[in-house]
């Protein structure tokens, strides 16, 4: 029996060691021109959203990987920095992480955020938007923003964002989509 423990053991250690470290699980793949990927998710107030609510507004969706980490406090309080900019250019922002709406509540009280942060808890959203990822059996959704236009297709696609910059790389892009768009 003791030897059957050490040889399964060492069938997961060898499987995990073998395994990636970074698996992508890629069933939508949405592009700039394609209709955004439909969702109803709550909020950290517990109220449901879906696309239609923003429609005839830019909707900056941005998906960020868990509430109270380094990367993600810094996005979610520049957008909540920029907020006021972002809406006088005519967008709605909202953040969208797997974490369940008590997280989104406590952090979205935390660092005063303005704006819906939604939860993907059972992961749909972010796999129809491609980004949900995994690594050492953790899954959460990567750093990604999609620009989506008043009509409700994607205008861009912002993949690996610095989360300190992000904000101020939309903003600039908004400005510019909407001269062009006019």
């Amino acid at each position: 029996m003791r030897r059957f423990s050490i040889v399964l053991a060492m069938t997961c250690l060898l499987g995990l060691l073998a395994a990636p470290a970074f698996a992508a699980v890629k069933v939508g793949d949405p592009q700039v021109g394609q209709v955004a990927p439909t969702f109803r998710l709550q909020d950290q107030n517990g109220h449901w959203h879906t696309p239609a609510d923003f429609h005839g507004h830019w909707l900056v969706l941005y998906f960020y990987p868990k509430d109270f980490t380094p990367g993600c406090t810094t996005e979610v309080c520049t957008f909540r920095d920029d907020i006021a900019k972002l809406r006088q250019a005519g967008a709605d922002v909202a953040g969208v992480s797997l974490d369940d709406v008590k997280s989104h509540a406590e952090f979205a009280a935390k660092y005063h955020v303005p704006f819906p942060l939604l939860s993907d808890a059972d992961r749909q959203v972010a796999i129809h938007y491609g980004v949900l990822t995994s690594a050492v059996g953790l899954h959460f959704a990567k750093r990604t923003t999609f620009l989506i236009d008043p009509n409700g297709k994607i205008a861009k696609i912002y993949r690996d964002v610095d989360p300190e910059k992000n904000s101020a790389q939309v903003l600039a892009d908004l400005n510019t989509l909407k001269k062009t768009s006019t």
